[in-house]
């Protein structure tokens, strides 16, 4: 489907141009999420009092943590891959390469950011006593690739549309954050009235905000039928982008 070699240039470059003129370079990756956990661990648990429902049930902020960062790598890798061919439109318009690469390389670039961001994250909390199950890393990181796929799907089909309709990306601004607020991010799908409970199964990174809790706090069950539900929705939302860019890929040139 796509070049290694040429998807492995395009995202080496793309963390070049990110770290370009910083002074920390990489490391912001692994201090910007410590930072974040910091202010948001403050304001949620001695501010607003913020607590997890249930006798056994892990501290708020593990409870967080754990399911934030996989939502960020997601909601940054579509917003940022969104502009990828309409900021890469000289470079469309001299070299012949497939244009998908762009995208590629912009997703992978998020998630590899947000991965380190997240395991830097579990390591504090477990060296901080919050009791996180370390054995189960291998297991959380393997959650990432369907959620990848989920991204590259919406990436690609959001990057085709932007050369058309300029102001998706400004949409997406508005349309992530709900996204955030209607999946089990910052609160235990227990808290909602019984009636909800059931519809926030409809936003499909639900099963990765539950399933990253399962697998690092033992909070919540795993369940066989929601993780086929998933796979299946990240392969028809790949199939569905690809098959969506390369319909439009022939008429990028010309509004580009």
């Amino acid at each position: 489907m796509f070049a290694p070699t040429l998807i492995s240039r395009f995202f080496r470059r793309e963390l070049s141009n990110r770290f370009a003129g910083s002074l920390s370079g990489g490391l912001w990756a692994l201090l910007q999420p410590l930072l974040q956990l910091a202010i948001t661990s403050f304001v949620f648990v001695h501010v607003f009092k913020a607590r997890v429902p249930g006798a056994d049930s892990p501290g708020y902020i593990p409870f967080l943590a754990v399911a934030f960062w996989p939502w960020t790598a997601f909601a940054e890798a579509v917003l940022r891959s969104t502009t990828a061919i309409q900021d890469n439109a000289a470079l469309i318009g001299k070299v012949a390469l497939p244009r998908e690469i762009l995208v590629v390389a912009s997703v992978a670039s998020s998630f590899a950011i947000h991965i380190v961001g997240f395991l830097a994250v579990v390591l504090v909390l477990a060296a901080l006593g919050y009791g996180l199950q370390l054995g189960h890393v291998p297991l959380a990181l393997l959650l990432y690739v369907p959620l990848f796929a989920l991204a590259l799907g919406c990436a690609l089909l959001c990057a085709a549309v932007q050369v058309f309709v300029r102001d998706l990306v400004q949409a997406l601004g508005q349309i992530l954050p709900l996204l955030m607020f209607t999946a089990p991010i910052y609160y235990a799908r227990d808290l909602l009235p019984e009636r909800f409970r059931g519809m926030i199964d409809f936003n499909p990174f639900t099963f990765y905000a539950e399933s990253f809790r399962v697998a690092l706090l033992d909070y919540g069950q795993f369940d066989a039928t929601r993780l086929a539900v998933a796979l299946l929705t990240a392969l028809l939302a790949l199939l569905v982008g690809h098959w969506t860019f390369r319909r439009l890929d022939r008429h990028f040139e010309d509004f580009l």
